[in-house]
């Protein structure tokens, strides 16, 4: 909006104190407008106000001329800044600083004078001011730039300006007298029309108060809470406003940290909350793979003639095994999948899983690969990121249908604490950043706040699991990493994978591999298992193996059959049973009967979230397992042994 011509109103810009009562005064002092505080303050009517000298609310405690005293020192030095005693209607006294200063026309002098009365210091009943206390007062209200305060005509121009609205907007008053106080909103709050409604509520209600983005002289916006006061004549005719704005950018900012830090408690409690869940439905899921996988191979041996029943089988077996991936994806979301971690360079894993990741992405997509310099190692499950990041590519390929460009990019990047606190599940330190990019159709807020939950997708029946970031989610974090969406509808999205650094030297380290061993006699093994079918299953599986099984429901009923049969060499136990002794502590109590007896452990839940109480202490097979994975662990018992 253009700039106005001058009005007739100007100021000295002066630091004027905080505007909780606005008086405007004739040339001799008599109350000719006020503010909504104003009239509250002096407890008069607004008839009774209109026509009152300035003097019967307001003295300076001296006799030497008073008010019209006031009023000549204001008009000959610009600003008269002092304190005195305010006596509302109610004959009670207050103590308060008093700035007036002269309101100017160009061609005919003084016109008449703006009174503010600042903060409260006390009321008393007669008592003379404390000298000492009277000047730390007027320093401390003198002082104080916290506030732009000015006034506007009835039309928006502002007709004056002080040092506060300097400090906090960048304009002088010679620069921003006479233009129109919209000139502070923001863009879009112009072309919606608030700067008239916020005056229109003010000129109704007497007062106006809110809250929002305003925009300084450099173009810079800040969070403001602005008060907006009409300023009524004698006759209670609208002849302006008093405005005051404070600059609340910090406190504004300070809620917003706060916010969504109790966002990221929230979504942090529903994962977690999610994932024992799932962890739990995993279990038991294995329990019955368990079943359902070796009955199969039991089945395939008795079946060799038959080839028809073989593939009927083996397509029971497959339809098995995928369950059995269903039910890693829901381990690793609830981070309870055991994970084998080595040392990897990460730009080498990546390289070396290329061919299989471009295969994934169609003729229509660009793919493109961006590696950091610099070697970039991390402690990981090489299988599990492998995974996880074929996952990845997956969906940004589904994202992209109409073709796109696919980006997989590397660096380090270093987090500092303040970032660490706002990420909420890492600590600072050096992470290897892995990056996958699309220019796909991004994800809204909704969509966003919910991507890592399990069987949570956007895609059609029988397209996807909903599994795929759900194992991306708890792959990442049971590795002490973080990971973020960074999305926004029609802008692509990015899926950053942060997982801690080790040292470049430690990048040459190679997990260490036991060399095969020769298949072990068999003996006596006694499996204790409170599934009655799971422990059928096994049973036929040891037989078919070569061993001699003798069985127990129980931590109780299997002490009793190691106390009278001396002849077992392999305890071969499930963790969680009933009665109230689990795997661990049969496993050791028979180890105090039997020290020389070798002990493995089975759980549909992975070593990991069982405790820490056995450790490396005993061998531990994950459910769902195949004979030939019972097969290994047994056959590690025996080279333990040797």
């Amino acid at each position: 909006m253009p700039a106005r011509a001058k009005p007739r109103y100007q100021n000295n810009q002066a630091d004027t104190p905080i505007a909780s009562a606005l008086f405007l005064l004739d040339r001799h002092g008599v109350i000719t407008g006020w503010t909504g505080a104003a009239e509250a303050a002096s407890g008069h009517q607004p008839r009774e106000l209109r026509g009152l000298g300035f003097e019967r609310l307001f003295s300076t405690g001296t006799p030497a001329g008073g008010v019209e005293a006031v009023l000549r020192i204001a008009r000959r030095n610009g600003r008269f800044s002092g304190t005195g005693w305010f006596t509302p209607k109610d004959g009670s006294r207050a103590q308060m600083n008093l700035t007036v200063e002269p309101l100017r026309s160009t061609e005919r002098g003084t016109e008449g004078f703006a009174a503010t009365l600042g903060e409260l210091a006390g009321r008393q009943q007669g008592e003379p001011a404390l000298g000492d206390g009277e000047q730390k007062f007027r320093l401390l209200v003198q002082g104080v730039t916290d506030y732009a305060i000015y006034m506007i005509d009835p039309q928006g121009y502002i007709t004056n300006w002080n040092l506060g609205g300097e400090r906090i907007k960048g304009y002088t008053a010679e620069e921003i007298v006479g233009q129109h106080f919209s000139k502070f909103y923001t863009a879009e709050d112009r072309e919606a029309g608030i700067p008239t409604r916020t005056l229109a509520v003010a000129a109704k209600e007497g007062r106006y108060e809110g809250e929002g983005w305003r925009v300084r002289k450099d173009g810079s916006r800040f969070w403001a809470s602005a008060v907006i006061d009409r300023i009524l004549d004698a006759e209670g005719k609208l002849i302006g406003f008093a405005k005051v704005t404070r600059d609340m950018t910090e406190k504004r900012r300070a809620e917003e940290a706060l916010d969504q830090a109790r966002a990221a408690l929230a979504q942090a409690q529903k994962m977690e909350t999610v994932g024992q869940l799932t962890g739990g439905v995993a279990h038991d899921f294995n329990n019955l793979l368990t079943v359902i996988t070796n009955s199969l191979d039991l089945l395939e041996v008795r079946v060799q003639s038959d080839a028809q029943t073989r593939r009927i089988i083996d397509s029971a077996q497959r339809a098995a095994e995928r369950g059995a991936r269903l039910t890693g994806q829901l381990l690793a979301f609830s981070r309870r999948q055991p994970l084998r971690p080595e040392i990897c360079n990460i730009n080498g894993l990546i390289e070396g899983f290329e061919a299989v990741l471009r295969r994934a992405c169609p003729e229509p997509i660009e793919f493109e690969m961006i590696f950091a310099p610099r070697l970039l190692a991390a402690n990981i499950d090489s299988a599990q990121f492998e995974t996880a990041l074929l996952n990845l590519v997956i969906n940004a390929r589904d994202a992209m249908p109409n073709g796109g460009t696919l980006r997989i990019s590397t660096s380090l990047k270093t987090i500092a604490a303040a970032e660490a606190k706002r990420m909420s599940d890492i600590a600072p330190g050096n992470y290897v950043a892995i990056s996958v990019a699309d220019t796909g159709e991004g994800m809204p807020p909704d969509v966003l706040s919910r991507a890592f939950e399990p069987f949570f997708t956007t895609k059609e029946v029988g397209k996807g699991s909903g599994l795929g970031l759900s194992q991306v989610y708890g792959f990442v974090t049971q590795s002490g990493g973080h990971v973020a969406i960074d999305s926004k509808p029609g802008a692509g999205t990015t899926v950053t994978l942060y997982l801690p650094a080790v040292s470049a030297a430690a990048a040459g380290l190679q997990s260490r591999r036991p060399d095969a061993q020769k298949a072990p006699a068999m003996g006596r093994i006694l499996v204790v298992e409170d599934d009655p079918e799971v422990l059928d299953v096994t049973v036929e599986m040891l037989r078919a193996l070569g061993w001699e099984v003798l069985t127990a429901p129980d931590g109780p009923s299997a002490l009793s059959v190691l106390r009278r049969d001396a002849d077992i060499d392999v305890l071969f136990s499930d963790i969680v049973m009933p009665r109230g002794m689990n795997g661990v502590e049969l496993a050791r109590e028979a180890r105090r009967l039997r020290p020389r007896l070798h002990v493995l452990l089975a759980s549909g839940y992975p070593a990991s979230v069982l405790g820490s109480d056995h450790g490396g202490e005993f061998l531990f097979l994950n459910k769902p397992y195949r004979a030939a994975e019972l097969a290994n662990k047994l056959r590690t018992l025996q080279t333990q042994s040797q």
